[in-house]
């Protein structure tokens, strides 16, 4: 990777979409030379995935809340990661070290419906203690790494 990869993946950070004539005017590359740099990047694994971002208080989901979740033994693991694939409203889950073994962000409509998705963690066997730290407002949000 050459400074001219780090230019095309900035620029397909800002907009997914941009096309790769767009990209070869702005690092002043031809068209099919940033097609080859592209299939490059793809198939190295360094770009995952194109996606969209919605907004999500648009689609009323106003509520943002982490959860940290500590099972009482590393044999329940399955059964809570099964729950977590299928929870829509779970964006995100890491597995920790610490005092929890995960922490899940939560993007949800309200109150009652974040009430909702905790009952359904804690009826997971296993799932020994929870702690719920709402978002009030968020200063930060970068979806991807600088290359």
């Amino acid at each position: 990777m050459d400074s001219i990869d780090i230019q095309i993946l900035k620029l397909l950070q800002e907009n997914a979409r941009t096309t790769a004539s767009e990209i070869a005017s702005r690092v002043n590359l031809s068209v099919p030379a940033i097609s080859e740099r592209l299939k490059k990047l793809d198939s190295s694994g360094i770009i995952q995935k194109y996606t969209i971002i919605l907004c999500a208080r648009k689609l009323k989901k106003n509520l943002v809340a982490n959860m940290f979740v500590s099972l009482k033994h590393p044999n329940y693991i399955e059964g809570f990661v099964t729950l977590v694939q299928k929870e829509n409203e779970i964006i995100e889950c890491s597995y920790l070290a610490g005092d929890y073994d995960y922490l899940i962000k939560i993007i949800t409509e309200d109150m009652e419906s974040l009430e909702k998705i905790l009952n359904r963690i804690k009826t997971v066997p296993g799932v020994q203690k929870t702690k719920i730290i709402v978002t009030l407002s968020t200063i930060k949000n970068t979806y991807s790494i600088t290359p």
